[in-house]
This record gives structure tokens, C-alpha cells and sequence, in this order.
């Protein structure tokens, strides 16, 4: 099952990541993650566990979520 995500969550993720390399993440950041995170996960019935593994991974691996996504488009092609 995808892990449905929300604009806001991935925008959120992407300024704390930014916030990170520039080794400049405050603690406001931080919790405002971490809330959408959990909110995200109550509203959409999701584990927090899997939202946050999966905004995390979408916005530090985008390469990677690429890839992950083509061979599920491939695998689901061939069904």
C-alpha cells in the first residue's frame, strides 16, 4: 500500500532538510514536522511510523523515490 502524502507535509520536510544541511534546524522546525507528521497520519489513518519514513525518504532520496516508483508503474504495467 502507498503511503499517501500531503504538498504541505513534503514542503515542511523539504524546508527542515534544507534547514539541516545548512546545519541551522531550530526547534521550531522541528516540531512543526514532527506535528504534521502525526496529524497527517491521524487524518489519513496511516501509521506516523510509515508517514515519516516516507516523507523523509520522497525528500533526502528523490533519486531514489524515482526509481522505486518506476519499477512499481513497471511491475503494475506487467499485471
Amino acid at each position: 500500500m502507498a503511503i499517501e502524502l500531503s504538498d504541505e507535509l513534503i514542503k515542511l520536510e523539504t524546508k527542515a532538510w534544507e534547514e539541516i544541511q545548512a546545519k541551522a534546524l531550530t526547534v521550531d522546525t522541528a516540531i512543526e514536522v514532527q506535528a504534521a507528521i502525526v496529524e497527517h497520519a491521524k487524518v489519513t489513518e496511516q501509521s506516523r511510523y510509515d508517514v515519516e519514513v516516507e516523507v523523509k525518504f520522497r525528500v533526502r532520496n528523490p533519486k531514489g523515490y524515482e526509481e522505486r516508483e518506476r519499477k512499481r508503474r513497471e511491475a503494475t504495467a506487467k499485471k
